[in-house]
């Protein structure tokens, strides 16, 4: 009888660990993303068919929350900007990790230069006038609260550390984007815009591939 209960409880546990290895883990509430380009390469013949050569990367990594039903994403008037900065000075452009920009080449935004290099992204809301942050300060890989070195997200931003800003163009679009979206958009040879993109709000600076 003693056996009988021994094997049942084996039996049992077996079942249960089967149940649980095919259950999927939790997705996380805010995904991360990529946003990439290739500038500056062209396409070269070969035996295979043409193939791009020479090209630089341009590439942002960030979280990418969505709306969930949520209405007034960015508020109004005094309050505006509030809820997504979550009680920082600014926004992270995203969720979780503070937003990261890794460009091989120089980028011009209205005149001024951004060197090759890696940089945290941030975005200063104010109603009708967004401002593009190229920032020097680094990025924790995790979330610690007595790191006061690196940022998560853009808890502890200060301007100090601010390698470039850039006025952004805000346009209303003609659909809801249910999750955050950041892009690299009307890429040419010379340049392109940045994007950034979530509800019905669009902001956009234009760049140009420095030299």
């Amino acid at each position: 009888m003693m056996l009988r209960k021994v094997l049942f409880g084996v039996v049992a546990l077996a079942i249960a660990a089967g149940v649980l290895a095919q259950t999927p883990p939790p997705k996380p509430a805010s995904p991360p993303g990529t946003a990439a380009t290739q500038v500056g390469g062209k396409f070269v013949a070969g035996a295979r068919g043409p193939s791009y050569q020479g090209g630089k990367w341009i590439e942002i990594t960030y979280g990418r929350p969505i709306k969930r039903q949520r209405s007034d994403l960015f508020g109004s008037g005094a309050d505006y900007g509030k809820t997504v900065s979550d009680g920082s000075p600014v926004w992270r452009a995203g969720a979780n990790q503070t937003t990261r920009l890794k460009t091989e080449v120089p980028l011009v935004f209205y005149g001024k230069t951004l060197p090759a290099g890696e940089y945290s992204v941030f975005v200063e809301l104010k109603q009708d006038a967004w401002t593009l942050i190229f920032s020097n300060w680094p990025a924790q890989a995790k979330y610690d609260p007595n790191n006061k070195t690196e940022l998560w997200g853009s808890f502890g931003y200060t301007p100090d550390k601010d390698a470039l800003r850039a006025p952004m163009k805000i346009v209303t679009l003609p659909f809801s984007m249910d999750q955050f979206t950041i892009a690299f958009i009307d890429v040419t040879i010379d340049g392109g815009k940045l994007a950034v993109m979530w509800d019905t709000t669009m902001a956009v600076a234009p760049f140009k591939v420095g030299s």
